[in-house]
């Protein structure tokens, strides 16, 4: 419980920081948490409900002392698009699934945490992301149309077809609900520009409140929240049979990743504003996970570390965890005593809450960087959005996850090979295709290898290497490899150096290798490259083994001693 590291100094101070940030984030989190409910499929309650356990739980086990966990608009549009081919949208079935799809979540995520499988974020690259989260933001807002037209426009997770909905009804649009909608766009931006710390969404519910209570606009049309069950959230645990479990399993650990890497880039984004803790990605996967697999037990969908609820605890001073409990019992005493007050909450002010939230989602300035400096990733960018966008969502970030993989090992298969020169006057070699004025020698080859060598790129390692002999012809007598930059020899191009460069000393060439790191010489000496090679022939710079050649290295032995010692390579 990493956490309960800072009890022993807790003050007064920390408690005066705790206070507002807590009641802050918590106030804010009751328009918030309905409207992401609506975007799950669930009533608004239900965002109440995860908002609740999955903090207190998160405050027990994270690492991180401001990360705000509770519903997200991604996440509660991924449970949506999921769960809506399986189930009536609102209907308990639907509802129940929600429910078991946060525990396998939670599940999944607490596994990873155990066995220390964080890295496995990294596998979402910054372009996939990026594309990702634009093409959700636009498909969250283009959803919410049916609440700010206030027409029965039909739910979908692919853009064009939202597109052909909307503009199907616009002859039904009820001017009223609209209105509504648009000046509680209007009000939340310009309340977040004029005064930023100022809960807009909050503002804008009780404006609405008020303004469908005085008008009674209930009456001509108007769509309002209605009943919201009094009451905490009751326990009870979720039944799922083998059939289920697969149709979901899928689902929660797409999940659970884009989850985490939600949680996980905003709480190391804000603990480098501070010093005084450290998180630790295992740790919070394993508190994130908790805090899922305890809230499905207590009526909560699936939940993660949101970006701008974390920045607000930060901003309003959070100093510890402590914030976190006191907005869950903001939350708490909402459902007990207050629920009542959001009968006249209309529909609207919540679709306007999630346009405006989720139109900060929406990235212009990378894909920018990207068009203008790597246009390989830009085109994965845009193929993550345009697949997001019109086939599904979870469709989109699975295919932008796959396609980033086959581009990293069609690099790795065919990776960088430069031929280095002498930079004159100094014992320096660099690229020739890089650097102009390079002295290169007729009769040798400097080659550096800029990757592992391994299975997949073994075979292009040797076809490079055998034309560049060609090339060179007859004049060749010595080949140097710097080897700097591999960090790794499998077994497969371990076999394919035996053979390839016992060929090519056959022939009368010289090999010499430099540069090669710990664990490297470890496998040319377990691989018995080292005997075809021999020990002799390795050195720590390229001007040694250059010089060695020319008979010009006066002591050899001071420079490097690579000797056999109980099967290892020591220098």
């Amino acid at each position: 419980m990493p956490n309960f590291n800072w009890v022993k100094t807790y003050s007064k101070k920390d408690f005066f920081g705790d206070l507002p940030a807590g009641l802050t984030v918590g106030i804010m989190l009751i328009p918030q948490g309905m409207a992401y409910a609506m975007i799950a499929g669930l009533p608004p309650v239900y965002g109440l409900y995860a908002s609740l356990v999955p903090q207190i739980i998160y405050a027990i086990l994270g690492t991180s002392r401001q990360l705000a966990v509770g519903p997200v608009a991604m996440d509660s549009l991924l449970v949506a698009s999921s769960l809506s081919a399986m189930a009536v949208i609102g209907s308990e079935s639907y509802i129940m699934l929600a429910l078991i799809l946060a525990f396998l979540m939670g599940a999944i995520q607490l596994l990873m945490g155990l066995f220390k499988l964080g890295y496995l974020v990294n596998f979402l690259s910054k372009p996939v992301i990026s594309g990702f989260t634009s093409a959700a933001a636009l498909i969250i807002g283009l959803n919410q149309l049916k609440h700010l037209f206030g027409t029965d426009i039909e739910r979908s997770n692919q853009v064009y077809q939202l597109l052909i909905n909307a503009a199907v009804s616009l002859k039904d649009i009820d001017w009223i609900t609209f209105s509504i909608g648009l000046l509680g766009i209007v009000l939340i931006k310009s309340l977040k520009k004029v005064a930023p710390k100022v809960p807009s969404a909050l503002i804008v519910v009780v404006a609405g409140i008020l303004i469908v209570q005085f008008f009674e606009l209930e009456k001509y049309g108007v769509k309002i929240v209605g009943k919201i069950p009094e009451g905490l959230p009751f326990f009870q645990i979720p039944t799922f049979n083998l059939e289920l479990f697969t149709e979901l399993l899928p689902i929660a650990l797409t999940l659970s990743l884009i989850a985490f890497m939600e949680a996980i880039s905003v709480a190391k984004a804000i603990e480098q504003k501070h010093n005084y803790y450290k998180v630790d990605p295992n740790k919070e996967l394993i508190a994130i996970g908790a805090s899922n697999i305890v809230g499905s037990l207590f009526l909560s969908y699936p939940t993660t570390g949101g970006f701008s609820r974390t920045a607000v605890n930060d901003q309003a001073g959070a100093r510890t965890s402590i914030s976190a409990v006191i907005a869950a019992l903001v939350v708490g005493l909402t459902l007990l005593f207050l629920t009542p007050l959001f009968y006249n909450l209309p529909k609207a002010v919540l679709a306007s809450i999630i346009m405006v939230a989720v139109g900060g989602l929406i990235d212009f300035e990378y894909p920018k960087r990207l068009w203008k400096n790597r246009k390989d990733e830009f085109s994965l960018l845009i193929f993550t959005f345009l697949l997001t966008l019109n086939v599904g969502i979870t469709e989109g970030i699975v295919s932008g996850v796959v396609l980033s993989l086959i581009i990293l090992i069609y690099r790795t298969t065919q990776p960088h090979i430069a031929i280095l020169g002498k930079v004159p006057s100094r014992e320096l070699y660099k690229n020739i295709e890089r650097f102009e004025g390079l002295q290169e020698r007729n009769d040798t080859i400097v080659l550096r290898f800029d990757s592992q060598l391994y299975f997949a790129n073994a075979n292009y390692f040797k076809e490079k290497l055998n034309e560049l002999i060609l090339a060179k012809g007859s004049s060749l007598k010595l080949i140097v490899i710097s080897s700097e930059e591999i960090n790794y020899i499998d077994s497969s191009a371990a076999n394919m150096l035996r053979r390839t460069l016992k060929k090519i000393m056959d022939t009368g060439i010289q090999i010499k290798i430099t540069n090669a790191i710990g664990p490297v010489r470890d496998i040319f000496l377990k691989s018995e490259i080292i005997d075809i090679v021999g020990s002799e022939n390795f050195y720590l710079t390229i001007s040694d083994a250059l010089k060695d050649f020319d008979g010009e290295l006066n002591d050899k032995q001071s420079d490097i001693a690579l000797q056999n010692n109980h099967n290892k390579i020591v220098v």
